[in-house]
């Protein structure tokens, strides 16, 4: 048996990582839904014969499926061989390693939570890019901001347009790009609200307020966008300029000189309609209409969006919105950008699709039918995106990436249009799919700037296509769409910054926040690859990075045809954009939701810390129970006699000396229908007690304690699948902690902090740290009675010192039982109030 563990140990390190032969397998690092599209690419440097591919349970090194269909798809770059690995029809809950050829993929898990909490990780970086108050820096900028110029009679006026965002690694402000992030958030929100929480106030700083996190910053954004249009028919497109580029800094330490004075204020550019300056060029500005169009749409929705939290608000953008959709139909054309220095701009060269989006928000806030005629014209004159299925296209030129008016006019309530809009958008769909076929990771967008977010806009257009005609044809490549962004494509790594922790990902993105050591752009979504060609055109790009920080220039996997380099440098692939990731938002809000939907839970509204559980659901006046032990069960009697006379399941949660030193006591609880988990096997410190953010062990040591815990269990006839949560030894963990163990498929737990059932493991010895049981006792029901117990883990130790005499589960467990039943309180298994199911039909 000890060969055997080593062996397992061997195994769960190799799949941990990529492999460093000369084959691959590429796969989503975050896991896969049960129900949905698998499939892994292999990519091999010498001419391989795949005939067959194994995916294996990463806990017991034994092969649950062998797959003898592998889809050959040709070379790409330096790979002779590229297969498709499809394994879409195993649908076990579970850890897996996929093995083809040589190659060994990394870990994924399985579950019906692995996209949970990733639309809102990518708000960590639209609070990071805010403009006036910075919750992450916590410091203002630009507050003096800013001088219009451009307007016929308020040219060197000021203008008091503070907030929103910036756009990217520099400080500029666009309403083309913000007013799209507004958009796809509130669209997020309005398809997939029960996947959105609230942890952060409206500054952004940690602390619930009663308002979802994603609502938090759609305000935000509309109370700028409502300053760049101060009165109706007043419109601005830009804050600052290309004189901004002045090398790296924080924002609070600009001190660009726009000719106001170092930080004093910058340029706002009024829609003019007509070309304005771009150094030794003019841009191609013909109108209003595209950032018209855009107003209009965020305001007729914004005022449905937030007329529950803020009325009052929302009946002022409200009224604004069809003053702002008259702007665009006075003056058709788009509203390109302006720079002064470079010859790089947005050059956007549509606008139809605004007008069309705004009219269809103003249609379905008025019910008026003038909108929909109005909208059903500016829908014919485009009706697919131009990029869609071309080769290349101008920086921006085809802008928003995805026609939204599109999907709405395919929704509404008359067949014919219906009919028609459906038919544009399959054509878009058709155009890409049909580059796509071609390439391995079934990936045919333009590897122009920002292609990840062309990426998600055709994500976008897949799945709203899919939702909307039930037709699968094109799910395959909506899957690998998806799949590219976490991993499943040539370089093997996400385009989301931390997400997933445990994964590869940008450790060195093109940020001043990193270039200044004062953190990482966590949750930006990257450029993602460029041609080559663009590339080398590019000046200033290179591969210097930031010592010690592991960068990677991907050199072996680079296609011929286009690169992505992890480079702090490289602007062109590595620079996270405000647009792309907002615009993230509503899929993988649709991806948790449909993982909800395959767990049969309504919504995830557990209270996370550091990415542990630490409280369930706080509308729900429920307590869990949970018990940790490490070496001791001086408490099994009481405990499981009191739990049973109340009918109470419990949550136990062992090291792995526990289940060596007391097997009948596990048996015991296994009898009684109780959940019997992990507490780790070594009962490791996992940090300093003194520096939370550090650690003592390395994702190595944790994950072969965590195996040998699970090895332990299961020869006391716990499979992983019966107890898919744990609890940290000493109860003390951190984000990088809960992320290795989510790499593994393990959700951690923690008991909910305040009401200090935990200390019953103290003695008397401790001094001033002793509490007594009457102590806490009165301290839960005073926390009870000051804000409730409402979803509370109350953890209580299932075995003391001996010096404790005073013993919390002789007498005062029974006692604090009936009190809170007496109050209305029920007491939920814990899987059952987590929301965590464990049936392998899932």
């Amino acid at each position: 048996m000890k060969t055997y563990y080593w062996l397992l140990t061997l195994i769960f390190a190799i799949a941990a990582l990529p492999c460093k032969a000369d084959e691959w397998i590429r796969i989503n690092q975050l896991g896969y839904l049960p129900q949905s599209i698998k499939v892994a690419v292999f990519m091999s440097e010498a001419d391989t014969d795949v005939k067959e591919y194994a995916l294996v349970d990463a806990f017991t090194g034994k092969t649950v499926r062998t797959f003898t269909s592998p889809k050959a798809t040709g070379k790409l770059g330096g790979m002779s061989s590229t297969y498709r690995l499809d394994f879409s029809n195993f649908q076990e809950p579970g850890t897996y390693y996929l093995k083809a050829g040589k190659a060994v993929s990394p870990r994924f898990p399985i579950n019906a939570q692995v996209y949970n909490g990733t639309a809102d990780f990518l708000l960590n970086y639209m609070r990071q890019q805010r403009c006036g108050y910075n919750p992450f820096l916590k410091d203002s900028c630009h507050v003096h901001d800013g001088y219009i110029v451009y307007h016929p009679t308020k040219t060197g006026q000021h203008i008091d347009v503070r907030g929103g965002w910036h756009d990217a690694t520099d400080y500029l402000q666009y309403t083309t790009t913000s007013a799209n992030a507004i958009y796809q958030m509130m669209f997020a929100y309005q398809e997939n609200p029960e996947a959105f929480g609230d942890a952060y106030d409206a500054d952004g700083l940690p602390g619930a307020n009663g308002i979802p996190d994603i609502v938090d910053e759609i305000k935000w954004g509309l109370d700028w966008l409502n300053r760049m249009n101060p009165v109706p028919g007043e419109l601005y497109n830009q804050i600052a300029d290309d004189r901004d580029h002045a090398g790296m800094r924080l924002p609070n330490k600009d001190e660009v000189d726009y000719g106001y004075g170092p930080g004093k204020g910058r340029p706002v550019y009024f829609c003019s309609g007509e070309p304005q300056v771009r150094g030794q060029f003019i841009n191609a500005t013909t109108g209003v209409a595209s950032t018209a169009g855009k107003f209009a749409s965020c305001f007729a929705l914004g005022a449905k969006i937030l007329k529950d939290f803020y009325p009052e608000f929302a009946a002022e953008i409200g009224g604004k919105a069809d003053a702002a959709y008259q702007e665009g139909v006075k003056k058709p054309g788009a509203c390109q950008t302006a720079s002064v220095k470079s010859p790089y701009i947005y050059e956007e060269d549509n606008w139809v699709d605004d007008m069309e989006l705004g009219a269809m928000e103003l249609y379905k806030a008025t019910g008026n039918p003038k909108y929909l005629s109005q909208a059903l014209e500016y829908g014919r004159r485009e009706p697919v995106t131009p990029w869609m299925g071309a080769d290349s296209a101008r920086h921006y030129q085809w802008y928003p990436f995805m026609n939204m008016g599109h999907y709405h006019l395919a929704t509404v309530d008359n067949q014919r249009i219906s009919k028609e809009f459906t038919r544009n958008m399959r054509t878009g769909i058709e155009r890409t799919y049909e580059k796509a076929v071609e390439n391995p990771f079934l990936h045919g967008i333009p590897y122009i700037w920002c292609s990840n977010n062309l990426t998600t806009a055709m994500l976008t257009q897949c799945r709203l296509y899919r939702e909307t005609t039930g037709d699968e044809t094109y799910a395959e490549m909506e899957a690998a769409l998806r799949d590219w962004l976490f991993g499943c494509n040539p370089w093997g790594t996400s385009m989301i910054v931390e997400l997933p922790l445990y994964g590869d990902y940008p450790s060195q993105p093109h940020s001043s926040l990193l270039n200044a050591g004062v953190g990482n752009t966590t949750g930006g979504l990257v450029d993602g690859p460029v041609y080559r060609s663009i590339f080398e055109s590019l000046r200033g790009v290179n591969m210097t990075g930031i010592p010690g920080t592991p960068g990677q220039d991907y050199e072996r996997f680079q296609p011929d045809l286009m690169v992505y380099h992890d480079a702090i440098h490289d602007y062109s692939t590595n620079e996270p954009t405000m647009d792309g990731t907002a615009c993230l938002t509503y899929y993988l809000s649709a991806m948790q939701k449909e993982g909800m939907k395959q767990a049969n839970i309504s919504a995830d509204k557990n209270v996370y810390v550091n990415g542990g559980i630490v409280r369930t659901d706080p509308s729900k006046k429920q307590i869990s129970l949970v018990f940790t032990a490490a070496d001791k069960a001086d408490g099994a009697d009481a405990i499981i006699s009191t739990l049973k006379r109340h009918g109470i399941k419990g949550g136990f949660f062992f090291t792995g000396e526990f289940y060596e030193l007391y097997p009948e006591v596990v048996k015991r609880l296994l009898n009684e229908g109780h959940l019997v988990g992990s507490h780790s096997y070594g009962h490791l410190l996992y940090m300093p007690w003194e520096k939370r953010d550090s650690l003592l062990v390395t994702r190595e040591e944790f994950e072969k304690d965590m195996m040998q815990s699970y090895e332990t269990m299961r020869k006391a006839g716990i499979e992983y699948k019966d107890a898919p949560i744990y609890i940290p030894p000493y109860e003390y963990y951190n984000k990088e902690i809960a992320a290795w163990a989510k790499s593994m498929g393990i959700q951690v737990i923690n008991y909910t902090p305040g009401t200090m059932s935990n200390a019953d493991y103290t003695t008397p010895d401790m001094g001033q740290k002793y509490r007594s049981s009457k102590f806490i006792y009165n301290k839960i029901m005073e926390v009870e009675k000051k804000e409730g117990l409402n979803g509370h883990l109350m953890l209580i130790h299932f075995g003391t010192d001996d010096r404790r005499t005073d013993k919390f589960y002789n007498g005062y467990l029974d006692k604090l039982i009936k009190m809170l039943k007496r109050k209305g309180y029920t007491f939920a298994p814990v899987l059952e109030a987590i929301g965590t199911k464990t049936d392998s039909t899932l």
